[in-house]
């Protein structure tokens, strides 16, 4: 019977565990800026990455957070408009104010036009280029 309560201890600690922030804490004059990749054409993988982007966008609110998501290589499929659900949810995200970049050099590679591609996406040159630099401004990196 002890063990049982001790269980029942131990998984209410658990539960009741919150993330402290790190300093400084995250607000509209200082977000969280973090940048998330999708390379993988796999609708499974894509719908991760936005749950993922999601997630973070619920626990600190949208205007604690700038978010840029990246699709390269066959994960550009999510900045195509002809992925119906795909794009309902990215067009989601865009209105609590996510960026999503697409990149040029995929675009060229497979010739996509700007016009396949869901209103408001952004082209840059080069995706994994994107991603360098926003490290170095001291972006996180999440790779789900």
């Amino acid at each position: 019977m002890r063990r049982y309560f001790t269980l029942i201890l131990l998984l209410c600690a658990i539960l009741t565990a919150e993330t402290k922030f790190a300093e400084p804490e995250p607000s509209f004059a200082d977000p969280r800026q973090i940048v998330f990749s999708i390379k993988s054409a796999d609708d499974a993988e894509i719908h991760h990455v936005l749950s993922s982007a999601n997630n973070v966008l619920k626990f600190y609110g949208p205007d604690n957070v700038q978010m840029r998501i990246i699709a390269y290589y066959h994960g550009i499929k999510a900045l195509q408009s002809v992925h119906k659900d795909i794009a309902l949810r990215v067009r989601a995200l865009m209105l609590l104010g996510v960026e999503f970049v697409a990149c040029g050099n995929t675009m060229t590679t497979k010739n996509i036009n700007k016009s396949e591609l869901i209103d408001g996406s952004e082209i840059v040159t080069a995706g994994i280029v994107e991603i360098v630099e926003r490290v170095k401004e001291g972006w996180v990196n999440i790779v789900p």
